[in-house]
């Protein structure tokens, strides 16, 4: 093949050497417009993944670049005057000058022409008169931006300022130095790359940035390779402790805002995107570098294994795209951990630390445990602590510790969320209901909740759905909290609620949403806006209508103090009635309950204090955090929303999302909605002592336990997990040996508390280690301390 690079970064040249090493006869010219020495930044990371592939793929460079390594296991986390290190991580770094050098020589050393300092030809050209042309000029690429319309770019500029420095001192770890100023909270991301330094990242909100008079220099635009040099005075100035009489070092650097690029494709006749051209990832979650050299990898050998350009190309881009998008997604939780870091200001320290770990959800708390054991029990141990529940303990899991809601205490933290059966006759719950819900019951959680119960025969959703507004409704109920509370340790909640525009429509297997073809009902909500295209049209509620469902909420709670409810929860999400009244794409009324948010909160906040009046126990809501759609609710109306029902009394914020109208865009992935509990929960929960719910794919105990030591929320709700497996909680503490208060096997089925065997376990294995575990050095906490070494370098040295 005749192939043109455009851009000598590390993902062109190692593309470069890996194409020539498998057909030497290949053609292949980079342009670079750069001089060959010129580099920008400093350190460069890797994972222990990507090396094992550069190692099979190239073992010159493999070893090249392994005799340049500084390595090293730990995290040191600096925030509030404290120390926090955890080990056991894994991390090899280099100059990123170095690279360059040794993957220019690699290239030069197999026949690839090198031009640099010369700008490419106009890419059409190049198109025309080579067979691939490779686009590696990075996250501003001109060779995107001319084929935009054929690539699909999306670029989201967020909103944090940062800087790219380095350092003389050098690191012995990575480093997270959290500094509360009096500006706010800034941060520095740092790791050593050598023996002489250290890559030394400041990153901060934009409030903080002006505050710190760092918009000063916002108006100069500065020519390439020129700094920012009032800026990097001021950082010198505020992280002096930090760098303990060390110099700042400078290459171009100033102020940045961070860009995330996506494309809908990466590949337009013979040009291809390879690395930042094609998509980023936030510094905080890994190297762009260890992508682009990831890419360069598979599309070398996507080129050698297939016979065409186009069936390559295609090859190429379907099995890397899932891996990248795998990476953003962390990369986009950690980048917004950080624009919001501020929020986390008053955690304790150790579960601050847990947090910042466990950011983008790739890092768990079993992963914590596996890799440094001491620190997983100093963090159980700081979230026992802050139990106030009697029966904290500091070895049992997160998750089996208790929790009061206003004088209610729960034996642990899982709570079966509300979900619709639609198995009612009438409005009355059956043996169905008695053994769906007892058997969850039985199962271990703490909490079981029903399905929506509605408070009118007109507020059902399908003629399936259970009531409570007709008395032999609570009968049928009391049978069912009875049955829980005499054959298990959980407690029972009720959610009620209106099914608004959403209603008189068939069973879920009959076609969810669709409405009914006979024996329907006329629907209402606030305005004349259907949920959705098929959806019925409903009739804009008068005052009196509101005044009668306002009526209709509070009998329904106190019928369930009749059946025997532990608790309570008003059901103000996913579009039903009143979720419709809060969500602008639902409420178009022009009176005192539509417009403003104030306005469409107050006939949510009527009904919640007429229950709230009603019923003396714990009083759950659940929200809508996001409309997930353009014009409707965000994060910043559900924080507001949250506030409200606060002031009204409420003791528990579930926090959902969407459902609200029926072409919403919902961002679906592992614990997706926890982040809105998470926020909620920091900025108007805790300091208010209220408690945060979070639900929404949580599916496994080790996130559980990490969204809880994290402190994201309070308690967490499972769904089709507790279809799945009914006795979802027992099983979970089997598989952590948890046998305490947070748990009771039902005492007919204590037998059956231990996992039973999966394969077989009678082997006897030999011993085939000269030192025992306890003999070895510590390799859980290894530094870089090259000085140490007497080499270029260094050496990795072991703390105990």
């Amino acid at each position: 093949m005749k192939i043109a690079v455009i851009g000598g970064g590390p993902g062109g040249l190692y593309f470069s050497a890996l194409m020539k090493q498998l057909d030497a006869s290949h053609e292949i010219t980079v342009w670079e417009r750069n001089a060959a020495t010129d580099t920008f930044g400093f350190g460069v990371v890797f994972s222990d993944e990507t090396l094992g592939g550069i190692g099979s793929a190239d073992p010159v460079v493999a070893d090249a670049m392994s005799s340049q390594f500084a390595r090293w296991t730990d995290i040191d986390i600096h925030v509030r005057e404290h120390l926090h290190t955890v080990g056991g991580q894994g991390f090899a770094a280099m100059s990123r000058k170095e690279l360059l050098l040794l993957l220019q020589r690699r290239c030069a050393d197999l026949g690839v022409d090198l031009r640099f300092s010369t700008l490419a030809p106009p890419v059409d050209e190049l198109s025309s008169e080579y067979d691939l042309v490779l686009a590696c000029d990075g996250v501003n690429s001109a060779v995107r931006a001319q084929y935009a319309d054929a690539f699909g770019p999306s670029l989201d500029v967020r909103r944090n300022k940062y800087m790219w420095l380095g350092t003389d001192q050098v690191f012995e770890a990575f480093k997270f130095f959290v500094k509360h100023t009096e500006w706010g909270v800034m941060q520095i991301h740092g790791y050593p790359y050598s023996a002489e330094g250290s890559t030394f990242i400041v990153e901060m909100s934009p409030e903080v940035w002006s505050a710190a008079g760092f918009d000063r220099t916002a108006g100069e635009a500065f020519p390439p390779g020129v700094s920012d040099e009032f800026a990097i005075e001021r950082i010198r100035d505020i992280f002096a402790a930090e760098l303990d009489g060390h110099e700042v070092l400078s290459n171009n650097s100033k102020w940045l805002n961070f860009t995330t690029v996506r494309n809908a494709s990466w590949r337009h006749g013979n040009v291809v995107l390879l690395g930042d051209a094609a998509h980023t990832a936030h510094f905080s979650i890994g190297s762009g570098t260890k992508l682009a050299m990831e890419d360069a990898l598979a599309l070398a050998a996507c080129l050698h294994e297939h016979s065409s350009l186009d069936a390559s190309l295609a090859a190429y881009e379907e099995e890397r795209r899932p891996v990248v998008e795998s990476t953003q997604r962390a990369a986009q939780a950690s980048l917004e951990w950080f624009e919001n870091i501020g929020m986390y200001a008053d955690q304790e320290t150790t579960q601050f630390c847990f947090n910042l770990l466990t950011r983008s959800r790739r890092i768990t708390y079993d992963n914590v445990k596996v890799r440094d054991g001491e620190f997983a029990r100093r963090i159980n141990a700081a979230f026992a602590a802050a139990v106030p529940a009697p029966g904290a303990d500091a070895q049992s899991p997160a998750m089996f510790q208790p929790h009061t809601l206003r004088g209610l205490t729960l034996a642990n933290r899982i709570v079966v969320s509300p979900m619709d059966m639609y198995s009612s006759l009438d409005g009355v719950p059956g043996d169905f209901h008695l053994t769906h819900l007892g058997s969850k019951a039985m199962g271990g959680a703490g909490l079981v909740m029903t399905e929506m119960v509605c408070v009118s025969a007109t507020g059902r959703i399908t003629p399936g759905c259970a009531g409570l507004y007709r008395d032999d409704q609570v009968s049928a109920w009391r049978r069912i909290t009875e049955f829980v509370h005499e054959h298990s340790q959980a407690k029972i909640g009720v959610q009620i609620g209106h099914s608004g525009r959403k209603g008189s429509t068939r069973v879920m297997w009959e076609g969810i949403d669709v409405p009914l073809e006979s024996g329907g009902w006329e629907v209402i909500g606030p305005s004349a806006v259907p949920y959705g295209a098929g959806s019925p049209t409903p009739r804009a509620m008068t005052r009196a209508e509101m005044e009668a469902v306002r009526d209709e909420f509070v009998a329904a709670a106190r019928r369930a103090e009749a059946a025997g409810f532990d608790l309570l929860e008003v059901h103000a999400a996913h579009g039903y009635l009143l979720s419709s009244f809060l969500s602008p794409l639902a409420n178009l009324r022009d009176d005192e309950y539509g417009g403003s948010l104030e306005n469409r909160l107050r006939f949510p906040l009527e009904v919640f204090a007429a229950v709230r009046e009603a019923w003396s126990g714990p009083l759950g809501v659940r929200i809508s955090a996001s409309d997930w759609h353009d014009g409707g609710n965000t994060l910043d109306e559900a924080i507001a929303i949250a506030e409200a029902f606060v002031a009204a009394g409420v003791d528990l914020l579930d926090i959902s999302s969407g459902q609200v109208v029926k072409d919403e865009r919902p961002a679906y992935g592992r614990s997706y909605q926890t982040p809105f509990a998470d926020a909620i929960r920091q900025r108007v929960a805790t300091p208010a002592g209220v408690s945060v719910l979070a639900v929404g794919a949580i599916s496994s105990y080790d996130d559980v336990n990490s969204i809880l030591l994290a402190g994201r929320a309070d308690l967490c709700a499972l769904g089709r997990t507790h279809l799945y497996d009914p006795q979802w909680t027992l099983h979970a503490a089997a598989d952590q040996e948890y046998r305490g208060p947070g748990v009771q096997w039902p005492q007919q089925f204590a037998a059956g508390r231990r996992k039973p065997p999966s394969a077989r376990t009678d082997a006897i294995r030999p011993r085939l280690s000269l030192l025992r575990t306890s003999e070895l050095p510590d390799a859980v906490h290894v530094r870089w301390q090259p000085q140490l070494g007497g080499r270029v370098g260094g050496r990795v040295t072991t703390n105990a």
